[in-house]
């Protein structure tokens, strides 16, 4: 009786082989893992180098704001520009970080503070209303091939340049005693939502986090939807606040550059 039992095709590591210390693709893992090491090896020093400047500037603290590198300011040709109709969240972005700046200033609240994420746009505005009050803000660069550069109102020493998105937003919340978020696209969302999925599953401490754009934000996002659905519990709902002018987001954040303030006089 003829054997039915079809032909096994060859294994891979016996493909002209004799032994498997010959096989080919153990030299391609090999090699990846080398390449997996030195990954690993640029991860750990992007990391250590932003936390030698955060620890050389003795920052304990920090408040974060994120937002659109898009908008620009209403002087520089905002007419014609994409994102013209959010061009006022420059200026308020501007103002929020000027009283900031100066509150952390004024107090002397040398181990706070305000970190942006160092490019045009919201990024700018929030660097220089601090810069404007005499508060170096600290940018978190990101290596991009569009829209990121370095703002120009942020020293050199307090820029710190990530590769890896990851690492940029572990140090936009490891400090963090209040994130503001303002418009943005699809960077800023992801910002925010990781912010909320690590405070909503206990990775992180709670922090405030304020949306400042009422009309914006309700537009973009339905969170209440989600809890509709019971994709989230309904006191997820309390993790942000919205927020919608100067004022309204400054009545938020001074009580919270006082408990900094206190927690600095103990």
């Amino acid at each position: 009786m003829a054997n039915s039992t079809k032909a096994r095709p060859p294994l891979s590591y016996k493909d002209g082989h004799k032994e498997r210390n010959e096989e080919p693709h153990l030299e391609i893992s090999e090699a990846a893992e080398v390449e997996e090491h030195r990954r690993a090896e640029h991860l750990a020093q992007e990391w250590m180098a932003a936390e030698k400047t955060f620890n050389g500037e003795d920052v304990d603290y920090t408040i974060s704001i994120f937002g659109s590198a898009r908008i620009p300011a209403p002087e520089d040709e905002c007419g014609s520009n994409p994102c013209r109709a959010l061009c006022s969240f420059y200026n308020e972005a501007r103002e929020l970080s000027f009283h900031i700046g100066a509150y952390i200033e004024t107090n002397h609240l040398t181990s706070t503070r305000l970190i942006t994420g160092g490019g045009p746009g919201i990024m700018e505005a929030s660097s220089r209303g601090a810069a404007e009050a005499g508060h170096g803000s600290i940018g978190l660069n990101i290596v991009l091939p569009h829209e990121q550069r370095l703002n120009p109102f942020i020293a050199a020493k307090h820029s710190i340049e990530f590769q890896y998105f990851a690492l940029r937003k572990m140090h936009f919340l490891k400090r963090a005693k209040a994130l503001i978020v303002f418009p943005g696209g699809f960077g800023t969302l992801d910002e925010l939502f990781e912010t909320l999925t690590l405070m909503q599953t206990g990775k992180m401490p709670r922090i405030p986090v304020f949306l400042y754009g009422k009309k914006f934000w309700n537009e973009v996002i339905n969170l209440e939807l989600l809890a509709e659905y019971q994709l989230i519990d309904a006191e997820d709902l309390a993790l942000y606040h919205m927020v919608d002018s100067v004022h309204e987001a400054w009545l938020q954040i001074e009580p919270i550059l006082i408990e900094i303030s206190e927690l600095n006089q103990t």
